[in-house]
C-alpha cells in the first residue's frame, strides 16, 4: 500500500509541475485556487479529524489572512512574502483568541461558539473603511516573491503558490505524525482519559487552533494575492460550510483526504458554473452519493479498500508434510 501511495504522489506531483505547459488542457489559476482550498481543508482536519473539534467558523480565518495580506502588499507596499506571512501570523493569532473561547464548552456548543465569533469577523470587514464593504479590497498588486521573483507571470505565480502549499502540506502531515498529533488523536477518541494520563488538553487544543488558523491564513492569503481581491465571501459562513464538506467528503479520518475532497468541490463549481444555482444541487447530489457509497470518505474508503485486499506473500502456504501411503 505503501509503494502504491508513493506512485500515485509522484504523478500526482508530476501533473501539477506540467500544468502551466498544459494551458489548452487546464488553467493554471484554477489550479491555484483548488491549492489554496487543498490546504484550507487540511488545516480545518487537524480539528476536525485528528482532534474531533468541530469548527462552524473557520473562514474568519482564512478570510483575515486574505484581508491582512492584501490591506499590507496594496497600502503599505509590505512585500509580498512578508504579506503572506502577516496574513499567517494574524490569523494565528485570531485562532488562538477564539480557540481560547471556544474550548471551554464541546460539540455542539463549542461549534455554536466559533460560528458567533466568525460572524463576528465577518461584520468586523463588512464594516471596516479599509475592506471596500462589499466591493472587496480590490487591485492588490501581487509584487515579487523574495524581491527576485516576479509574480505578475502567472507561471511564476504558479510554482511559487505550489512550492507554500507543499510546505504547509508537509507541516500537516507532520504534526499528524508526531507524538503532539497522537495526543490529539488520544483527546479525540477518549479526552477524560487523555487529562487522566496527565495531558494538558486545554493546552492542546489552543495550539492546534492555532496551527490550523495559521495555515487557513496562508490558504487565504495566497488566494488573495492570485486574484488581485480579498472578497467578503472568504470570510462568509459559507465558505466554512465548503470547508466542512470537502473534509467530509475526501475523508476526515485521513491526513490528505480532504485535499482530494478539496479538489471534487473546486472542480464541480469550476466546470459546472455555466448552470448557475444548479451547482449547489448537483454538488449536494454528489455530496449524499458520496456519503452513502464512501462511508469514510473517498480517500479513507479507498484505503480501507487496499488494507482488505491480501497480500501476495499472503498466500496459503503449501503442505509439505509427507502423506501416509496407504
Amino acid at each position: 500500500m505503501r509503494t502504491l501511495f508513493l506512485a500515485l504522489s509522484a504523478v500526482g506531483l508530476l501533473a501539477l509541475l506540467i500544468v502551466p505547459f498544459v494551458p489548452a488542457l487546464v488553467y493554471d489559476i484554477f489550479v491555484m485556487k483548488t491549492l489554496c482550498f487543498v490546504l484550507f481543508a487540511c488545516a480545518f482536519n487537524l480539528l476536525l479529524g485528528h482532534t474531533g473539534i468541530l469548527s462552524f467558523g473557520h473562514a474568519a480565518f482564512f478570510g483575515t489572512g486574505a484581508y491582512v495580506t492584501g490591506h499590507l502588499v496594496k497600502v503599505y507596499g509590505v512585500p509580498t512574502d512578508l504579506g503572506i506571512l502577516a496574513g499567517g501570523v494574524v490569523a494565528a493569532l485570531l485562532g488562538t483568541i477564539i480557540g481560547a473561547l471556544a474550548i471551554r464548552r464541546s460539540g455542539i456548543y463549542l461549534a455554536m461558539i466559533t460560528l458567533a465569533m466568525s460572524q463576528l469577523v465577518f461584520f468586523f470587514f463588512l464594516q471596516a473603511p479599509f475592506t471596500g464593504a462589499e466591493d472587496g479590497l480590490q487591485r492588490i498588486p501581487r509584487g515579487t516573491f523574495l524581491g527576485i521573483i516576479d509574480l505578475a507571470s502567472d507561471t511564476a505565480l504558479y510554482y511559487v503558490v505550489l512550492c507554500i502549499i507543499g510546505a504547509g502540506l508537509w507541516v500537516v502531515w507532520r504534526t499528524v505524525n508526531s507524538p503532539f498529533g497522537h495526543v490529539l488523536r488520544a483527546i479525540r477518541e477518549h479526552e477524560p482519559r487523555a487529562i487522566s494520563l496527565g495531558y494538558p488538553v486545554a493546552r492542546y487544543k489552543i495550539i492546534v487552533f492555532t496551527l490550523s488558523a495559521g495555515l487557513s491564513g496562508i490558504a487565504g492569503s495566497l488566494k488573495a494575492i492570485i486574484f488581485q481581491l480579498a472578497a467578503l465571501s472568504d470570510v462568509h459562513w459559507h465558505t466554512s460550510g465548503d470547508v466542512i464538506l470537502m473534509t467530509l467528503l475526501g475523508g476526515m479520518n485521513t491526513v490528505f483526504g480532504p485535499a482530494v475532497g478539496a479538489a471534487i468541490i473546486s472542480t464541480l463549481s469550476h466546470y459546472l458554473d455555466p448552470f448557475g444555482a444548479w451547482v449547489t444541487v448537483i454538488t449536494g447530489v454528489v455530496f449524499m452519493t458520496c456519503i452513502l457509497v464512501f462511508r469514510r470518505g473517498v480517500l479513507g474508503q479507498l484505503q480501507q479498500r487496499l488494507k482488505r485486499r491480501p497480500s501476495p506473500t499472503a498466500s496459503t502456504p503449501i503442505d509439505t508434510k509427507p502423506k501416509p501411503h496407504h
